[in-house]
């Protein structure tokens, strides 16, 4: 079978979300790398001519404030890397603005807190918005909202998405993206570091385990945070790639079906309440349950009931995202339709235990039989 045979979902792919890491975008002394950009955006406006929808998912602009700006280091406080985000978004888009505009295209810039994902009436809203850019004709370009935001942009992550490799995946998955295109500096991932003895290119993710080593200089990700998140898209129903962002042609190559760069297959995909839940909240609490409880919720697909609870941990409203524990920790996530004061009053009550607390319907297994 050809290497097109086997990446045949590549070819097909209608609706493509492009991430291109700090890497790629910017040179070593933080200034932009104007060839590559040039690259990326005609390979982008490709896409769009041979029929395809394509969002941009862009990091770059803290490694060119700090440049902009006269740090001779990658700054590492908070409020440094903020007024760095502040100082190199608007170049940013400014170069990308016309680049986008020499070549007939339209983009437009969309910036992302943790509070787009976690409300889920916020991602809802945030989908409908890329959908209408899209349906227009204009190439979204996506970034974290780094001048606001606190937790993204620590240096130790965020509970939701702390690099903007995961961001690009809860984006492809939360659009309904066909394919995710991760361009690093490093054409794939490798069974250990590039250029260490007998390290070779893995063309198709199988899970096996991999030697990782530093993340680069400029960027926050590295090659761990791409793996993991590649399997957030691929568990998402979205079938992603990680390539290297300094071949020319590489997204031509990509969604021609090319052997080109780390294949993650996309996996059976949840709906977008059960990926939601997954992948883009933070929980504000804590139900422990007992064992009959677990059997019900990842067995049985039951709703979760008063009777198998046993303790709450916490405190938040009714329509809460929570976790739902055993002994091991978390094994399922879901919408709490009742309160922490109201749960820990009718634990042992004997009124009120038939109704669910959380419905099986606003409910997602996150480590057991079903776990994405």
């Amino acid at each position: 079978m050809s290497q097109t045979g086997i990446r045949e979902p590549l070819v097909g792919a209608r609706r493509v979300v492009v991430k291109v890491g700090t890497g790629v975008v910017a040179r070593d002394d933080g200034r932009l790398a104007l060839g590559r950009m040039g690259a990326l955006v005609e390979q982008v406006r490709a896409l769009q001519e041979g029929g395809r929808q394509v969002i941009l998912v862009s990091s770059g602009a803290v490694g060119l404030g700090a440049e902009r700006l006269g740090f001779d280091r990658k700054p590492v406080s908070v409020v440094d890397r903020q007024a760095c985000a502040a100082a190199g978004q608007s170049a940013l888009m400014a170069f990308y603005d016309a680049l986008f505009g020499r070549l007939g295209g339209v983009c437009a810039q969309v910036l992302l807190t943790e509070d787009d994902f976690g409300s889920r009436h916020r991602h809802v809203h945030l989908a409908a918005t890329l959908d209408r850019l899209l349906e227009l004709g204009v190439v979204p370009i996506i970034n974290e909202n780094d001048t606001v935001s606190t937790a993204e942009i620590a240096l130790s992550g965020a509970t939701i998405f702390g690099d903007n490799d995961r961001l690009s995946a809860l984006v492809a998955g939360g659009i309904g993206a066909d394919a995710l295109a991760l361009l690093t500096d490093v054409d794939g991932i490798y069974t250990a570091p590039p250029g260490e003895p007998g390290s070779v290119r893995i063309p198709v993710w199988e899970g096996g385990p991999v030697k990782l080593g530093a993340g680069s200089a400029l960027g926050r990700g590295g090659m761990g945070a791409k793996i993991a998140a590649a399997k957030v898209g691929a568990a998402s129903g979205v079938h992603v790639v990680v390539a290297s962002g300094g071949d020319p042609q590489v997204l031509s190559r990509v969604f021609a079906g090319e052997d080109v760069g780390t294949w993650f297959p996309a996996e059976g995909g949840m709906n977008s309440v059960r990926r939601w839940l997954a992948f883009a909240t933070a929980p504000e609490g804590r139900l422990v349950v007992n064992e009959g409880a677990r059997d019900a919720l990842i067995h049985r697909k039951a709703s979760l009931l008063m009777p198998g609870i046993s303790s709450v941990d916490g405190s938040f409203a009714a329509g809460a995202v929570v976790s739902v524990c055993d002994e091991a920790g978390e094994f399922a996530r879901g919408r709490a339709d009742r309160s922490s004061d109201e749960i820990r009053a009718a634990i042992g009550a004997s009124t009120g235990r038939g109704k669910a607390v959380v419905h099986r319907d606003q409910v997602v297994i996150v480590r057991g039989s079903e776990a994405p």
